[in-house]
């Protein structure tokens, strides 16, 4: 571990943040640690479990390394480490609510997030509210003495609507609500949440940093006041990921700069090249100056990762299939962050405020890591394709 790591540029933090090679005889990476039972000297302290590990669901020395090395990324007084990306979103919420409380969430939020929302919350006696992700500070007029949790996320899911987290945050405290935030888009290196007023940060580090679509696997991080309840939810849940899946996302973590660098450039060129292409309507990419949120993306992070969404101009589902049919580069699949390119149709049939309108089929596509001139050619094979069935 580097000292005055903040000094440093970011590269070189992620290549030595997390673990001390003198801990562990020198070897630069830490050990792989599968773990249940761990004994106690004498009894005196397994009683008072007066010892760094007690047993493996709390903590071992890697998902510590793993934890050390995101605290230093996000600035967080702790960071706890589940199974998926899904699971970080669903651990500080059933953490942070409870029966007759009421939770905010944004609108255009990830499709799983919304319907643990709508399904397990309620029927626990959480009352679920979605609001607009443009409304910014206006977010206090629907602040209530219940209100527990502001769950935000920025850009948006599919739809890359910014939102003022700063603004969100300032209402949300002074209604006395935890702010939570989905940041698996900018990944601490492009966004800190904290910074901003966020009280926990949430990852699906299934995404850029495992980065090689073959990890499930999710961080949350707390700041100083709220760390000890999302801890004590984390324990309390037994929610632990596996050693070897821990030890690839640190593994993946190393090199997660120089290719978020590519997934940036590559996508920011595409996206603009799509820009004026026949057949296409709008470029959702907040990044871009037509962007309408384009001034709050640019106040608030510095760099964009390598997924956004395209909207066809006119048609339906036949034009969509059309274009995804005859991608031969893309993949058709979900999730991103990894090295290779993915395409899916959006749907916003789930939404209640943030549902367009918008000219056509939305597509998100995923840049990877080929050459943008062989993602372009392959693109415009899709284009041509959803000309073709009109």
């Amino acid at each position: 571990m580097v000292k005055n790591s903040m000094e440093l540029g970011v590269n070189t933090r992620l290549a030595h943040c997390g673990n001390d090679p003198r801990d562990f005889h020198g070897f630069v990476n830490p050990p792989v640690v599968h773990a249940s039972t761990v004994l106690f000297p004498d009894s005196a302290t397994l009683v008072n479990r007066a010892q760094k590990y007690t047993y493996g669901t709390r903590g071992t020395p890697t998902t510590d390394a793993l934890a050390t090395a995101i605290d230093q990324l996000e600035g967080s007084a702790g960071t706890i480490v589940v199974p998926s990306g899904l699971a970080a979103v669903t651990v500080p919420l059933l953490a942070f609510s409870d029966a007759g409380s009421h939770v905010l969430i944004v609108d255009s939020v990830y499709h799983p997030t919304r319907h643990f929302a709508d399904t397990m919350l309620k029927r626990l006696g959480v009352e679920v509210e979605y609001y607009d992700p443009r409304i910014g500070a206006c977010i206090s007029a629907l602040m209530r003495p219940n209100t527990r949790v502001v769950f935000t996320e920025s850009p948006a899911s599919n739809t890359f609507e910014m939102q003022d987290i700063p603004a969100i945050a300032k209402a949300a405290k002074q209604a006395g609500a935890v702010v939570m935030m989905d940041n698996t888009w900018a990944t601490p290196l492009y966004f800190r949440p904290l910074d901003h007023g966020v009280d926990i940060s949430i990852h699906a580090a299934t995404k850029y940093p495992a980065g090689h679509s073959d990890v499930l696997l999710g961080t949350v991080s707390a700041n100083e006041e709220h760390w000890p309840r999302l801890h004590d939810g984390l324990i309390t849940l037994g929610c632990c990921a596996a050693p070897d899946d821990v030890y690839q996302v640190l593994r993946g973590l190393r090199t997660m700069g120089v290719r978020l660098e590519h997934h940036s450039k590559s996508a920011l060129d595409i996206a603009q090249w799509l820009e004026g292409r026949p057949g296409v309507a709008r470029v959702l990419h907040p990044a871009l100056p037509s962007h309408p949120d384009h001034a709050l993306w640019k106040r608030d992070f510095s760099g964009s990762s390598g997924i956004f969404s395209v909207v066809l101009a006119g048609g339906g589902q036949k034009q969509a299939h059309a274009f995804l049919d005859a991608l031969q580069i893309f993949g058709l699949g979900f999730s991103w962050g990894g090295y290779e390119s993915l395409a899916v149709p959006v749907s916003l049939g789930d939404r209640t405020i943030a549902k367009g309108p918008y000219e056509g089929p939305v597509i998100r596509l995923q840049i990877g890591l080929e050459d943008v001139e062989d993602l372009k050619a392959d693109i415009q094979r899709g284009l041509e394709a959803a000309a073709s069935a009109a």
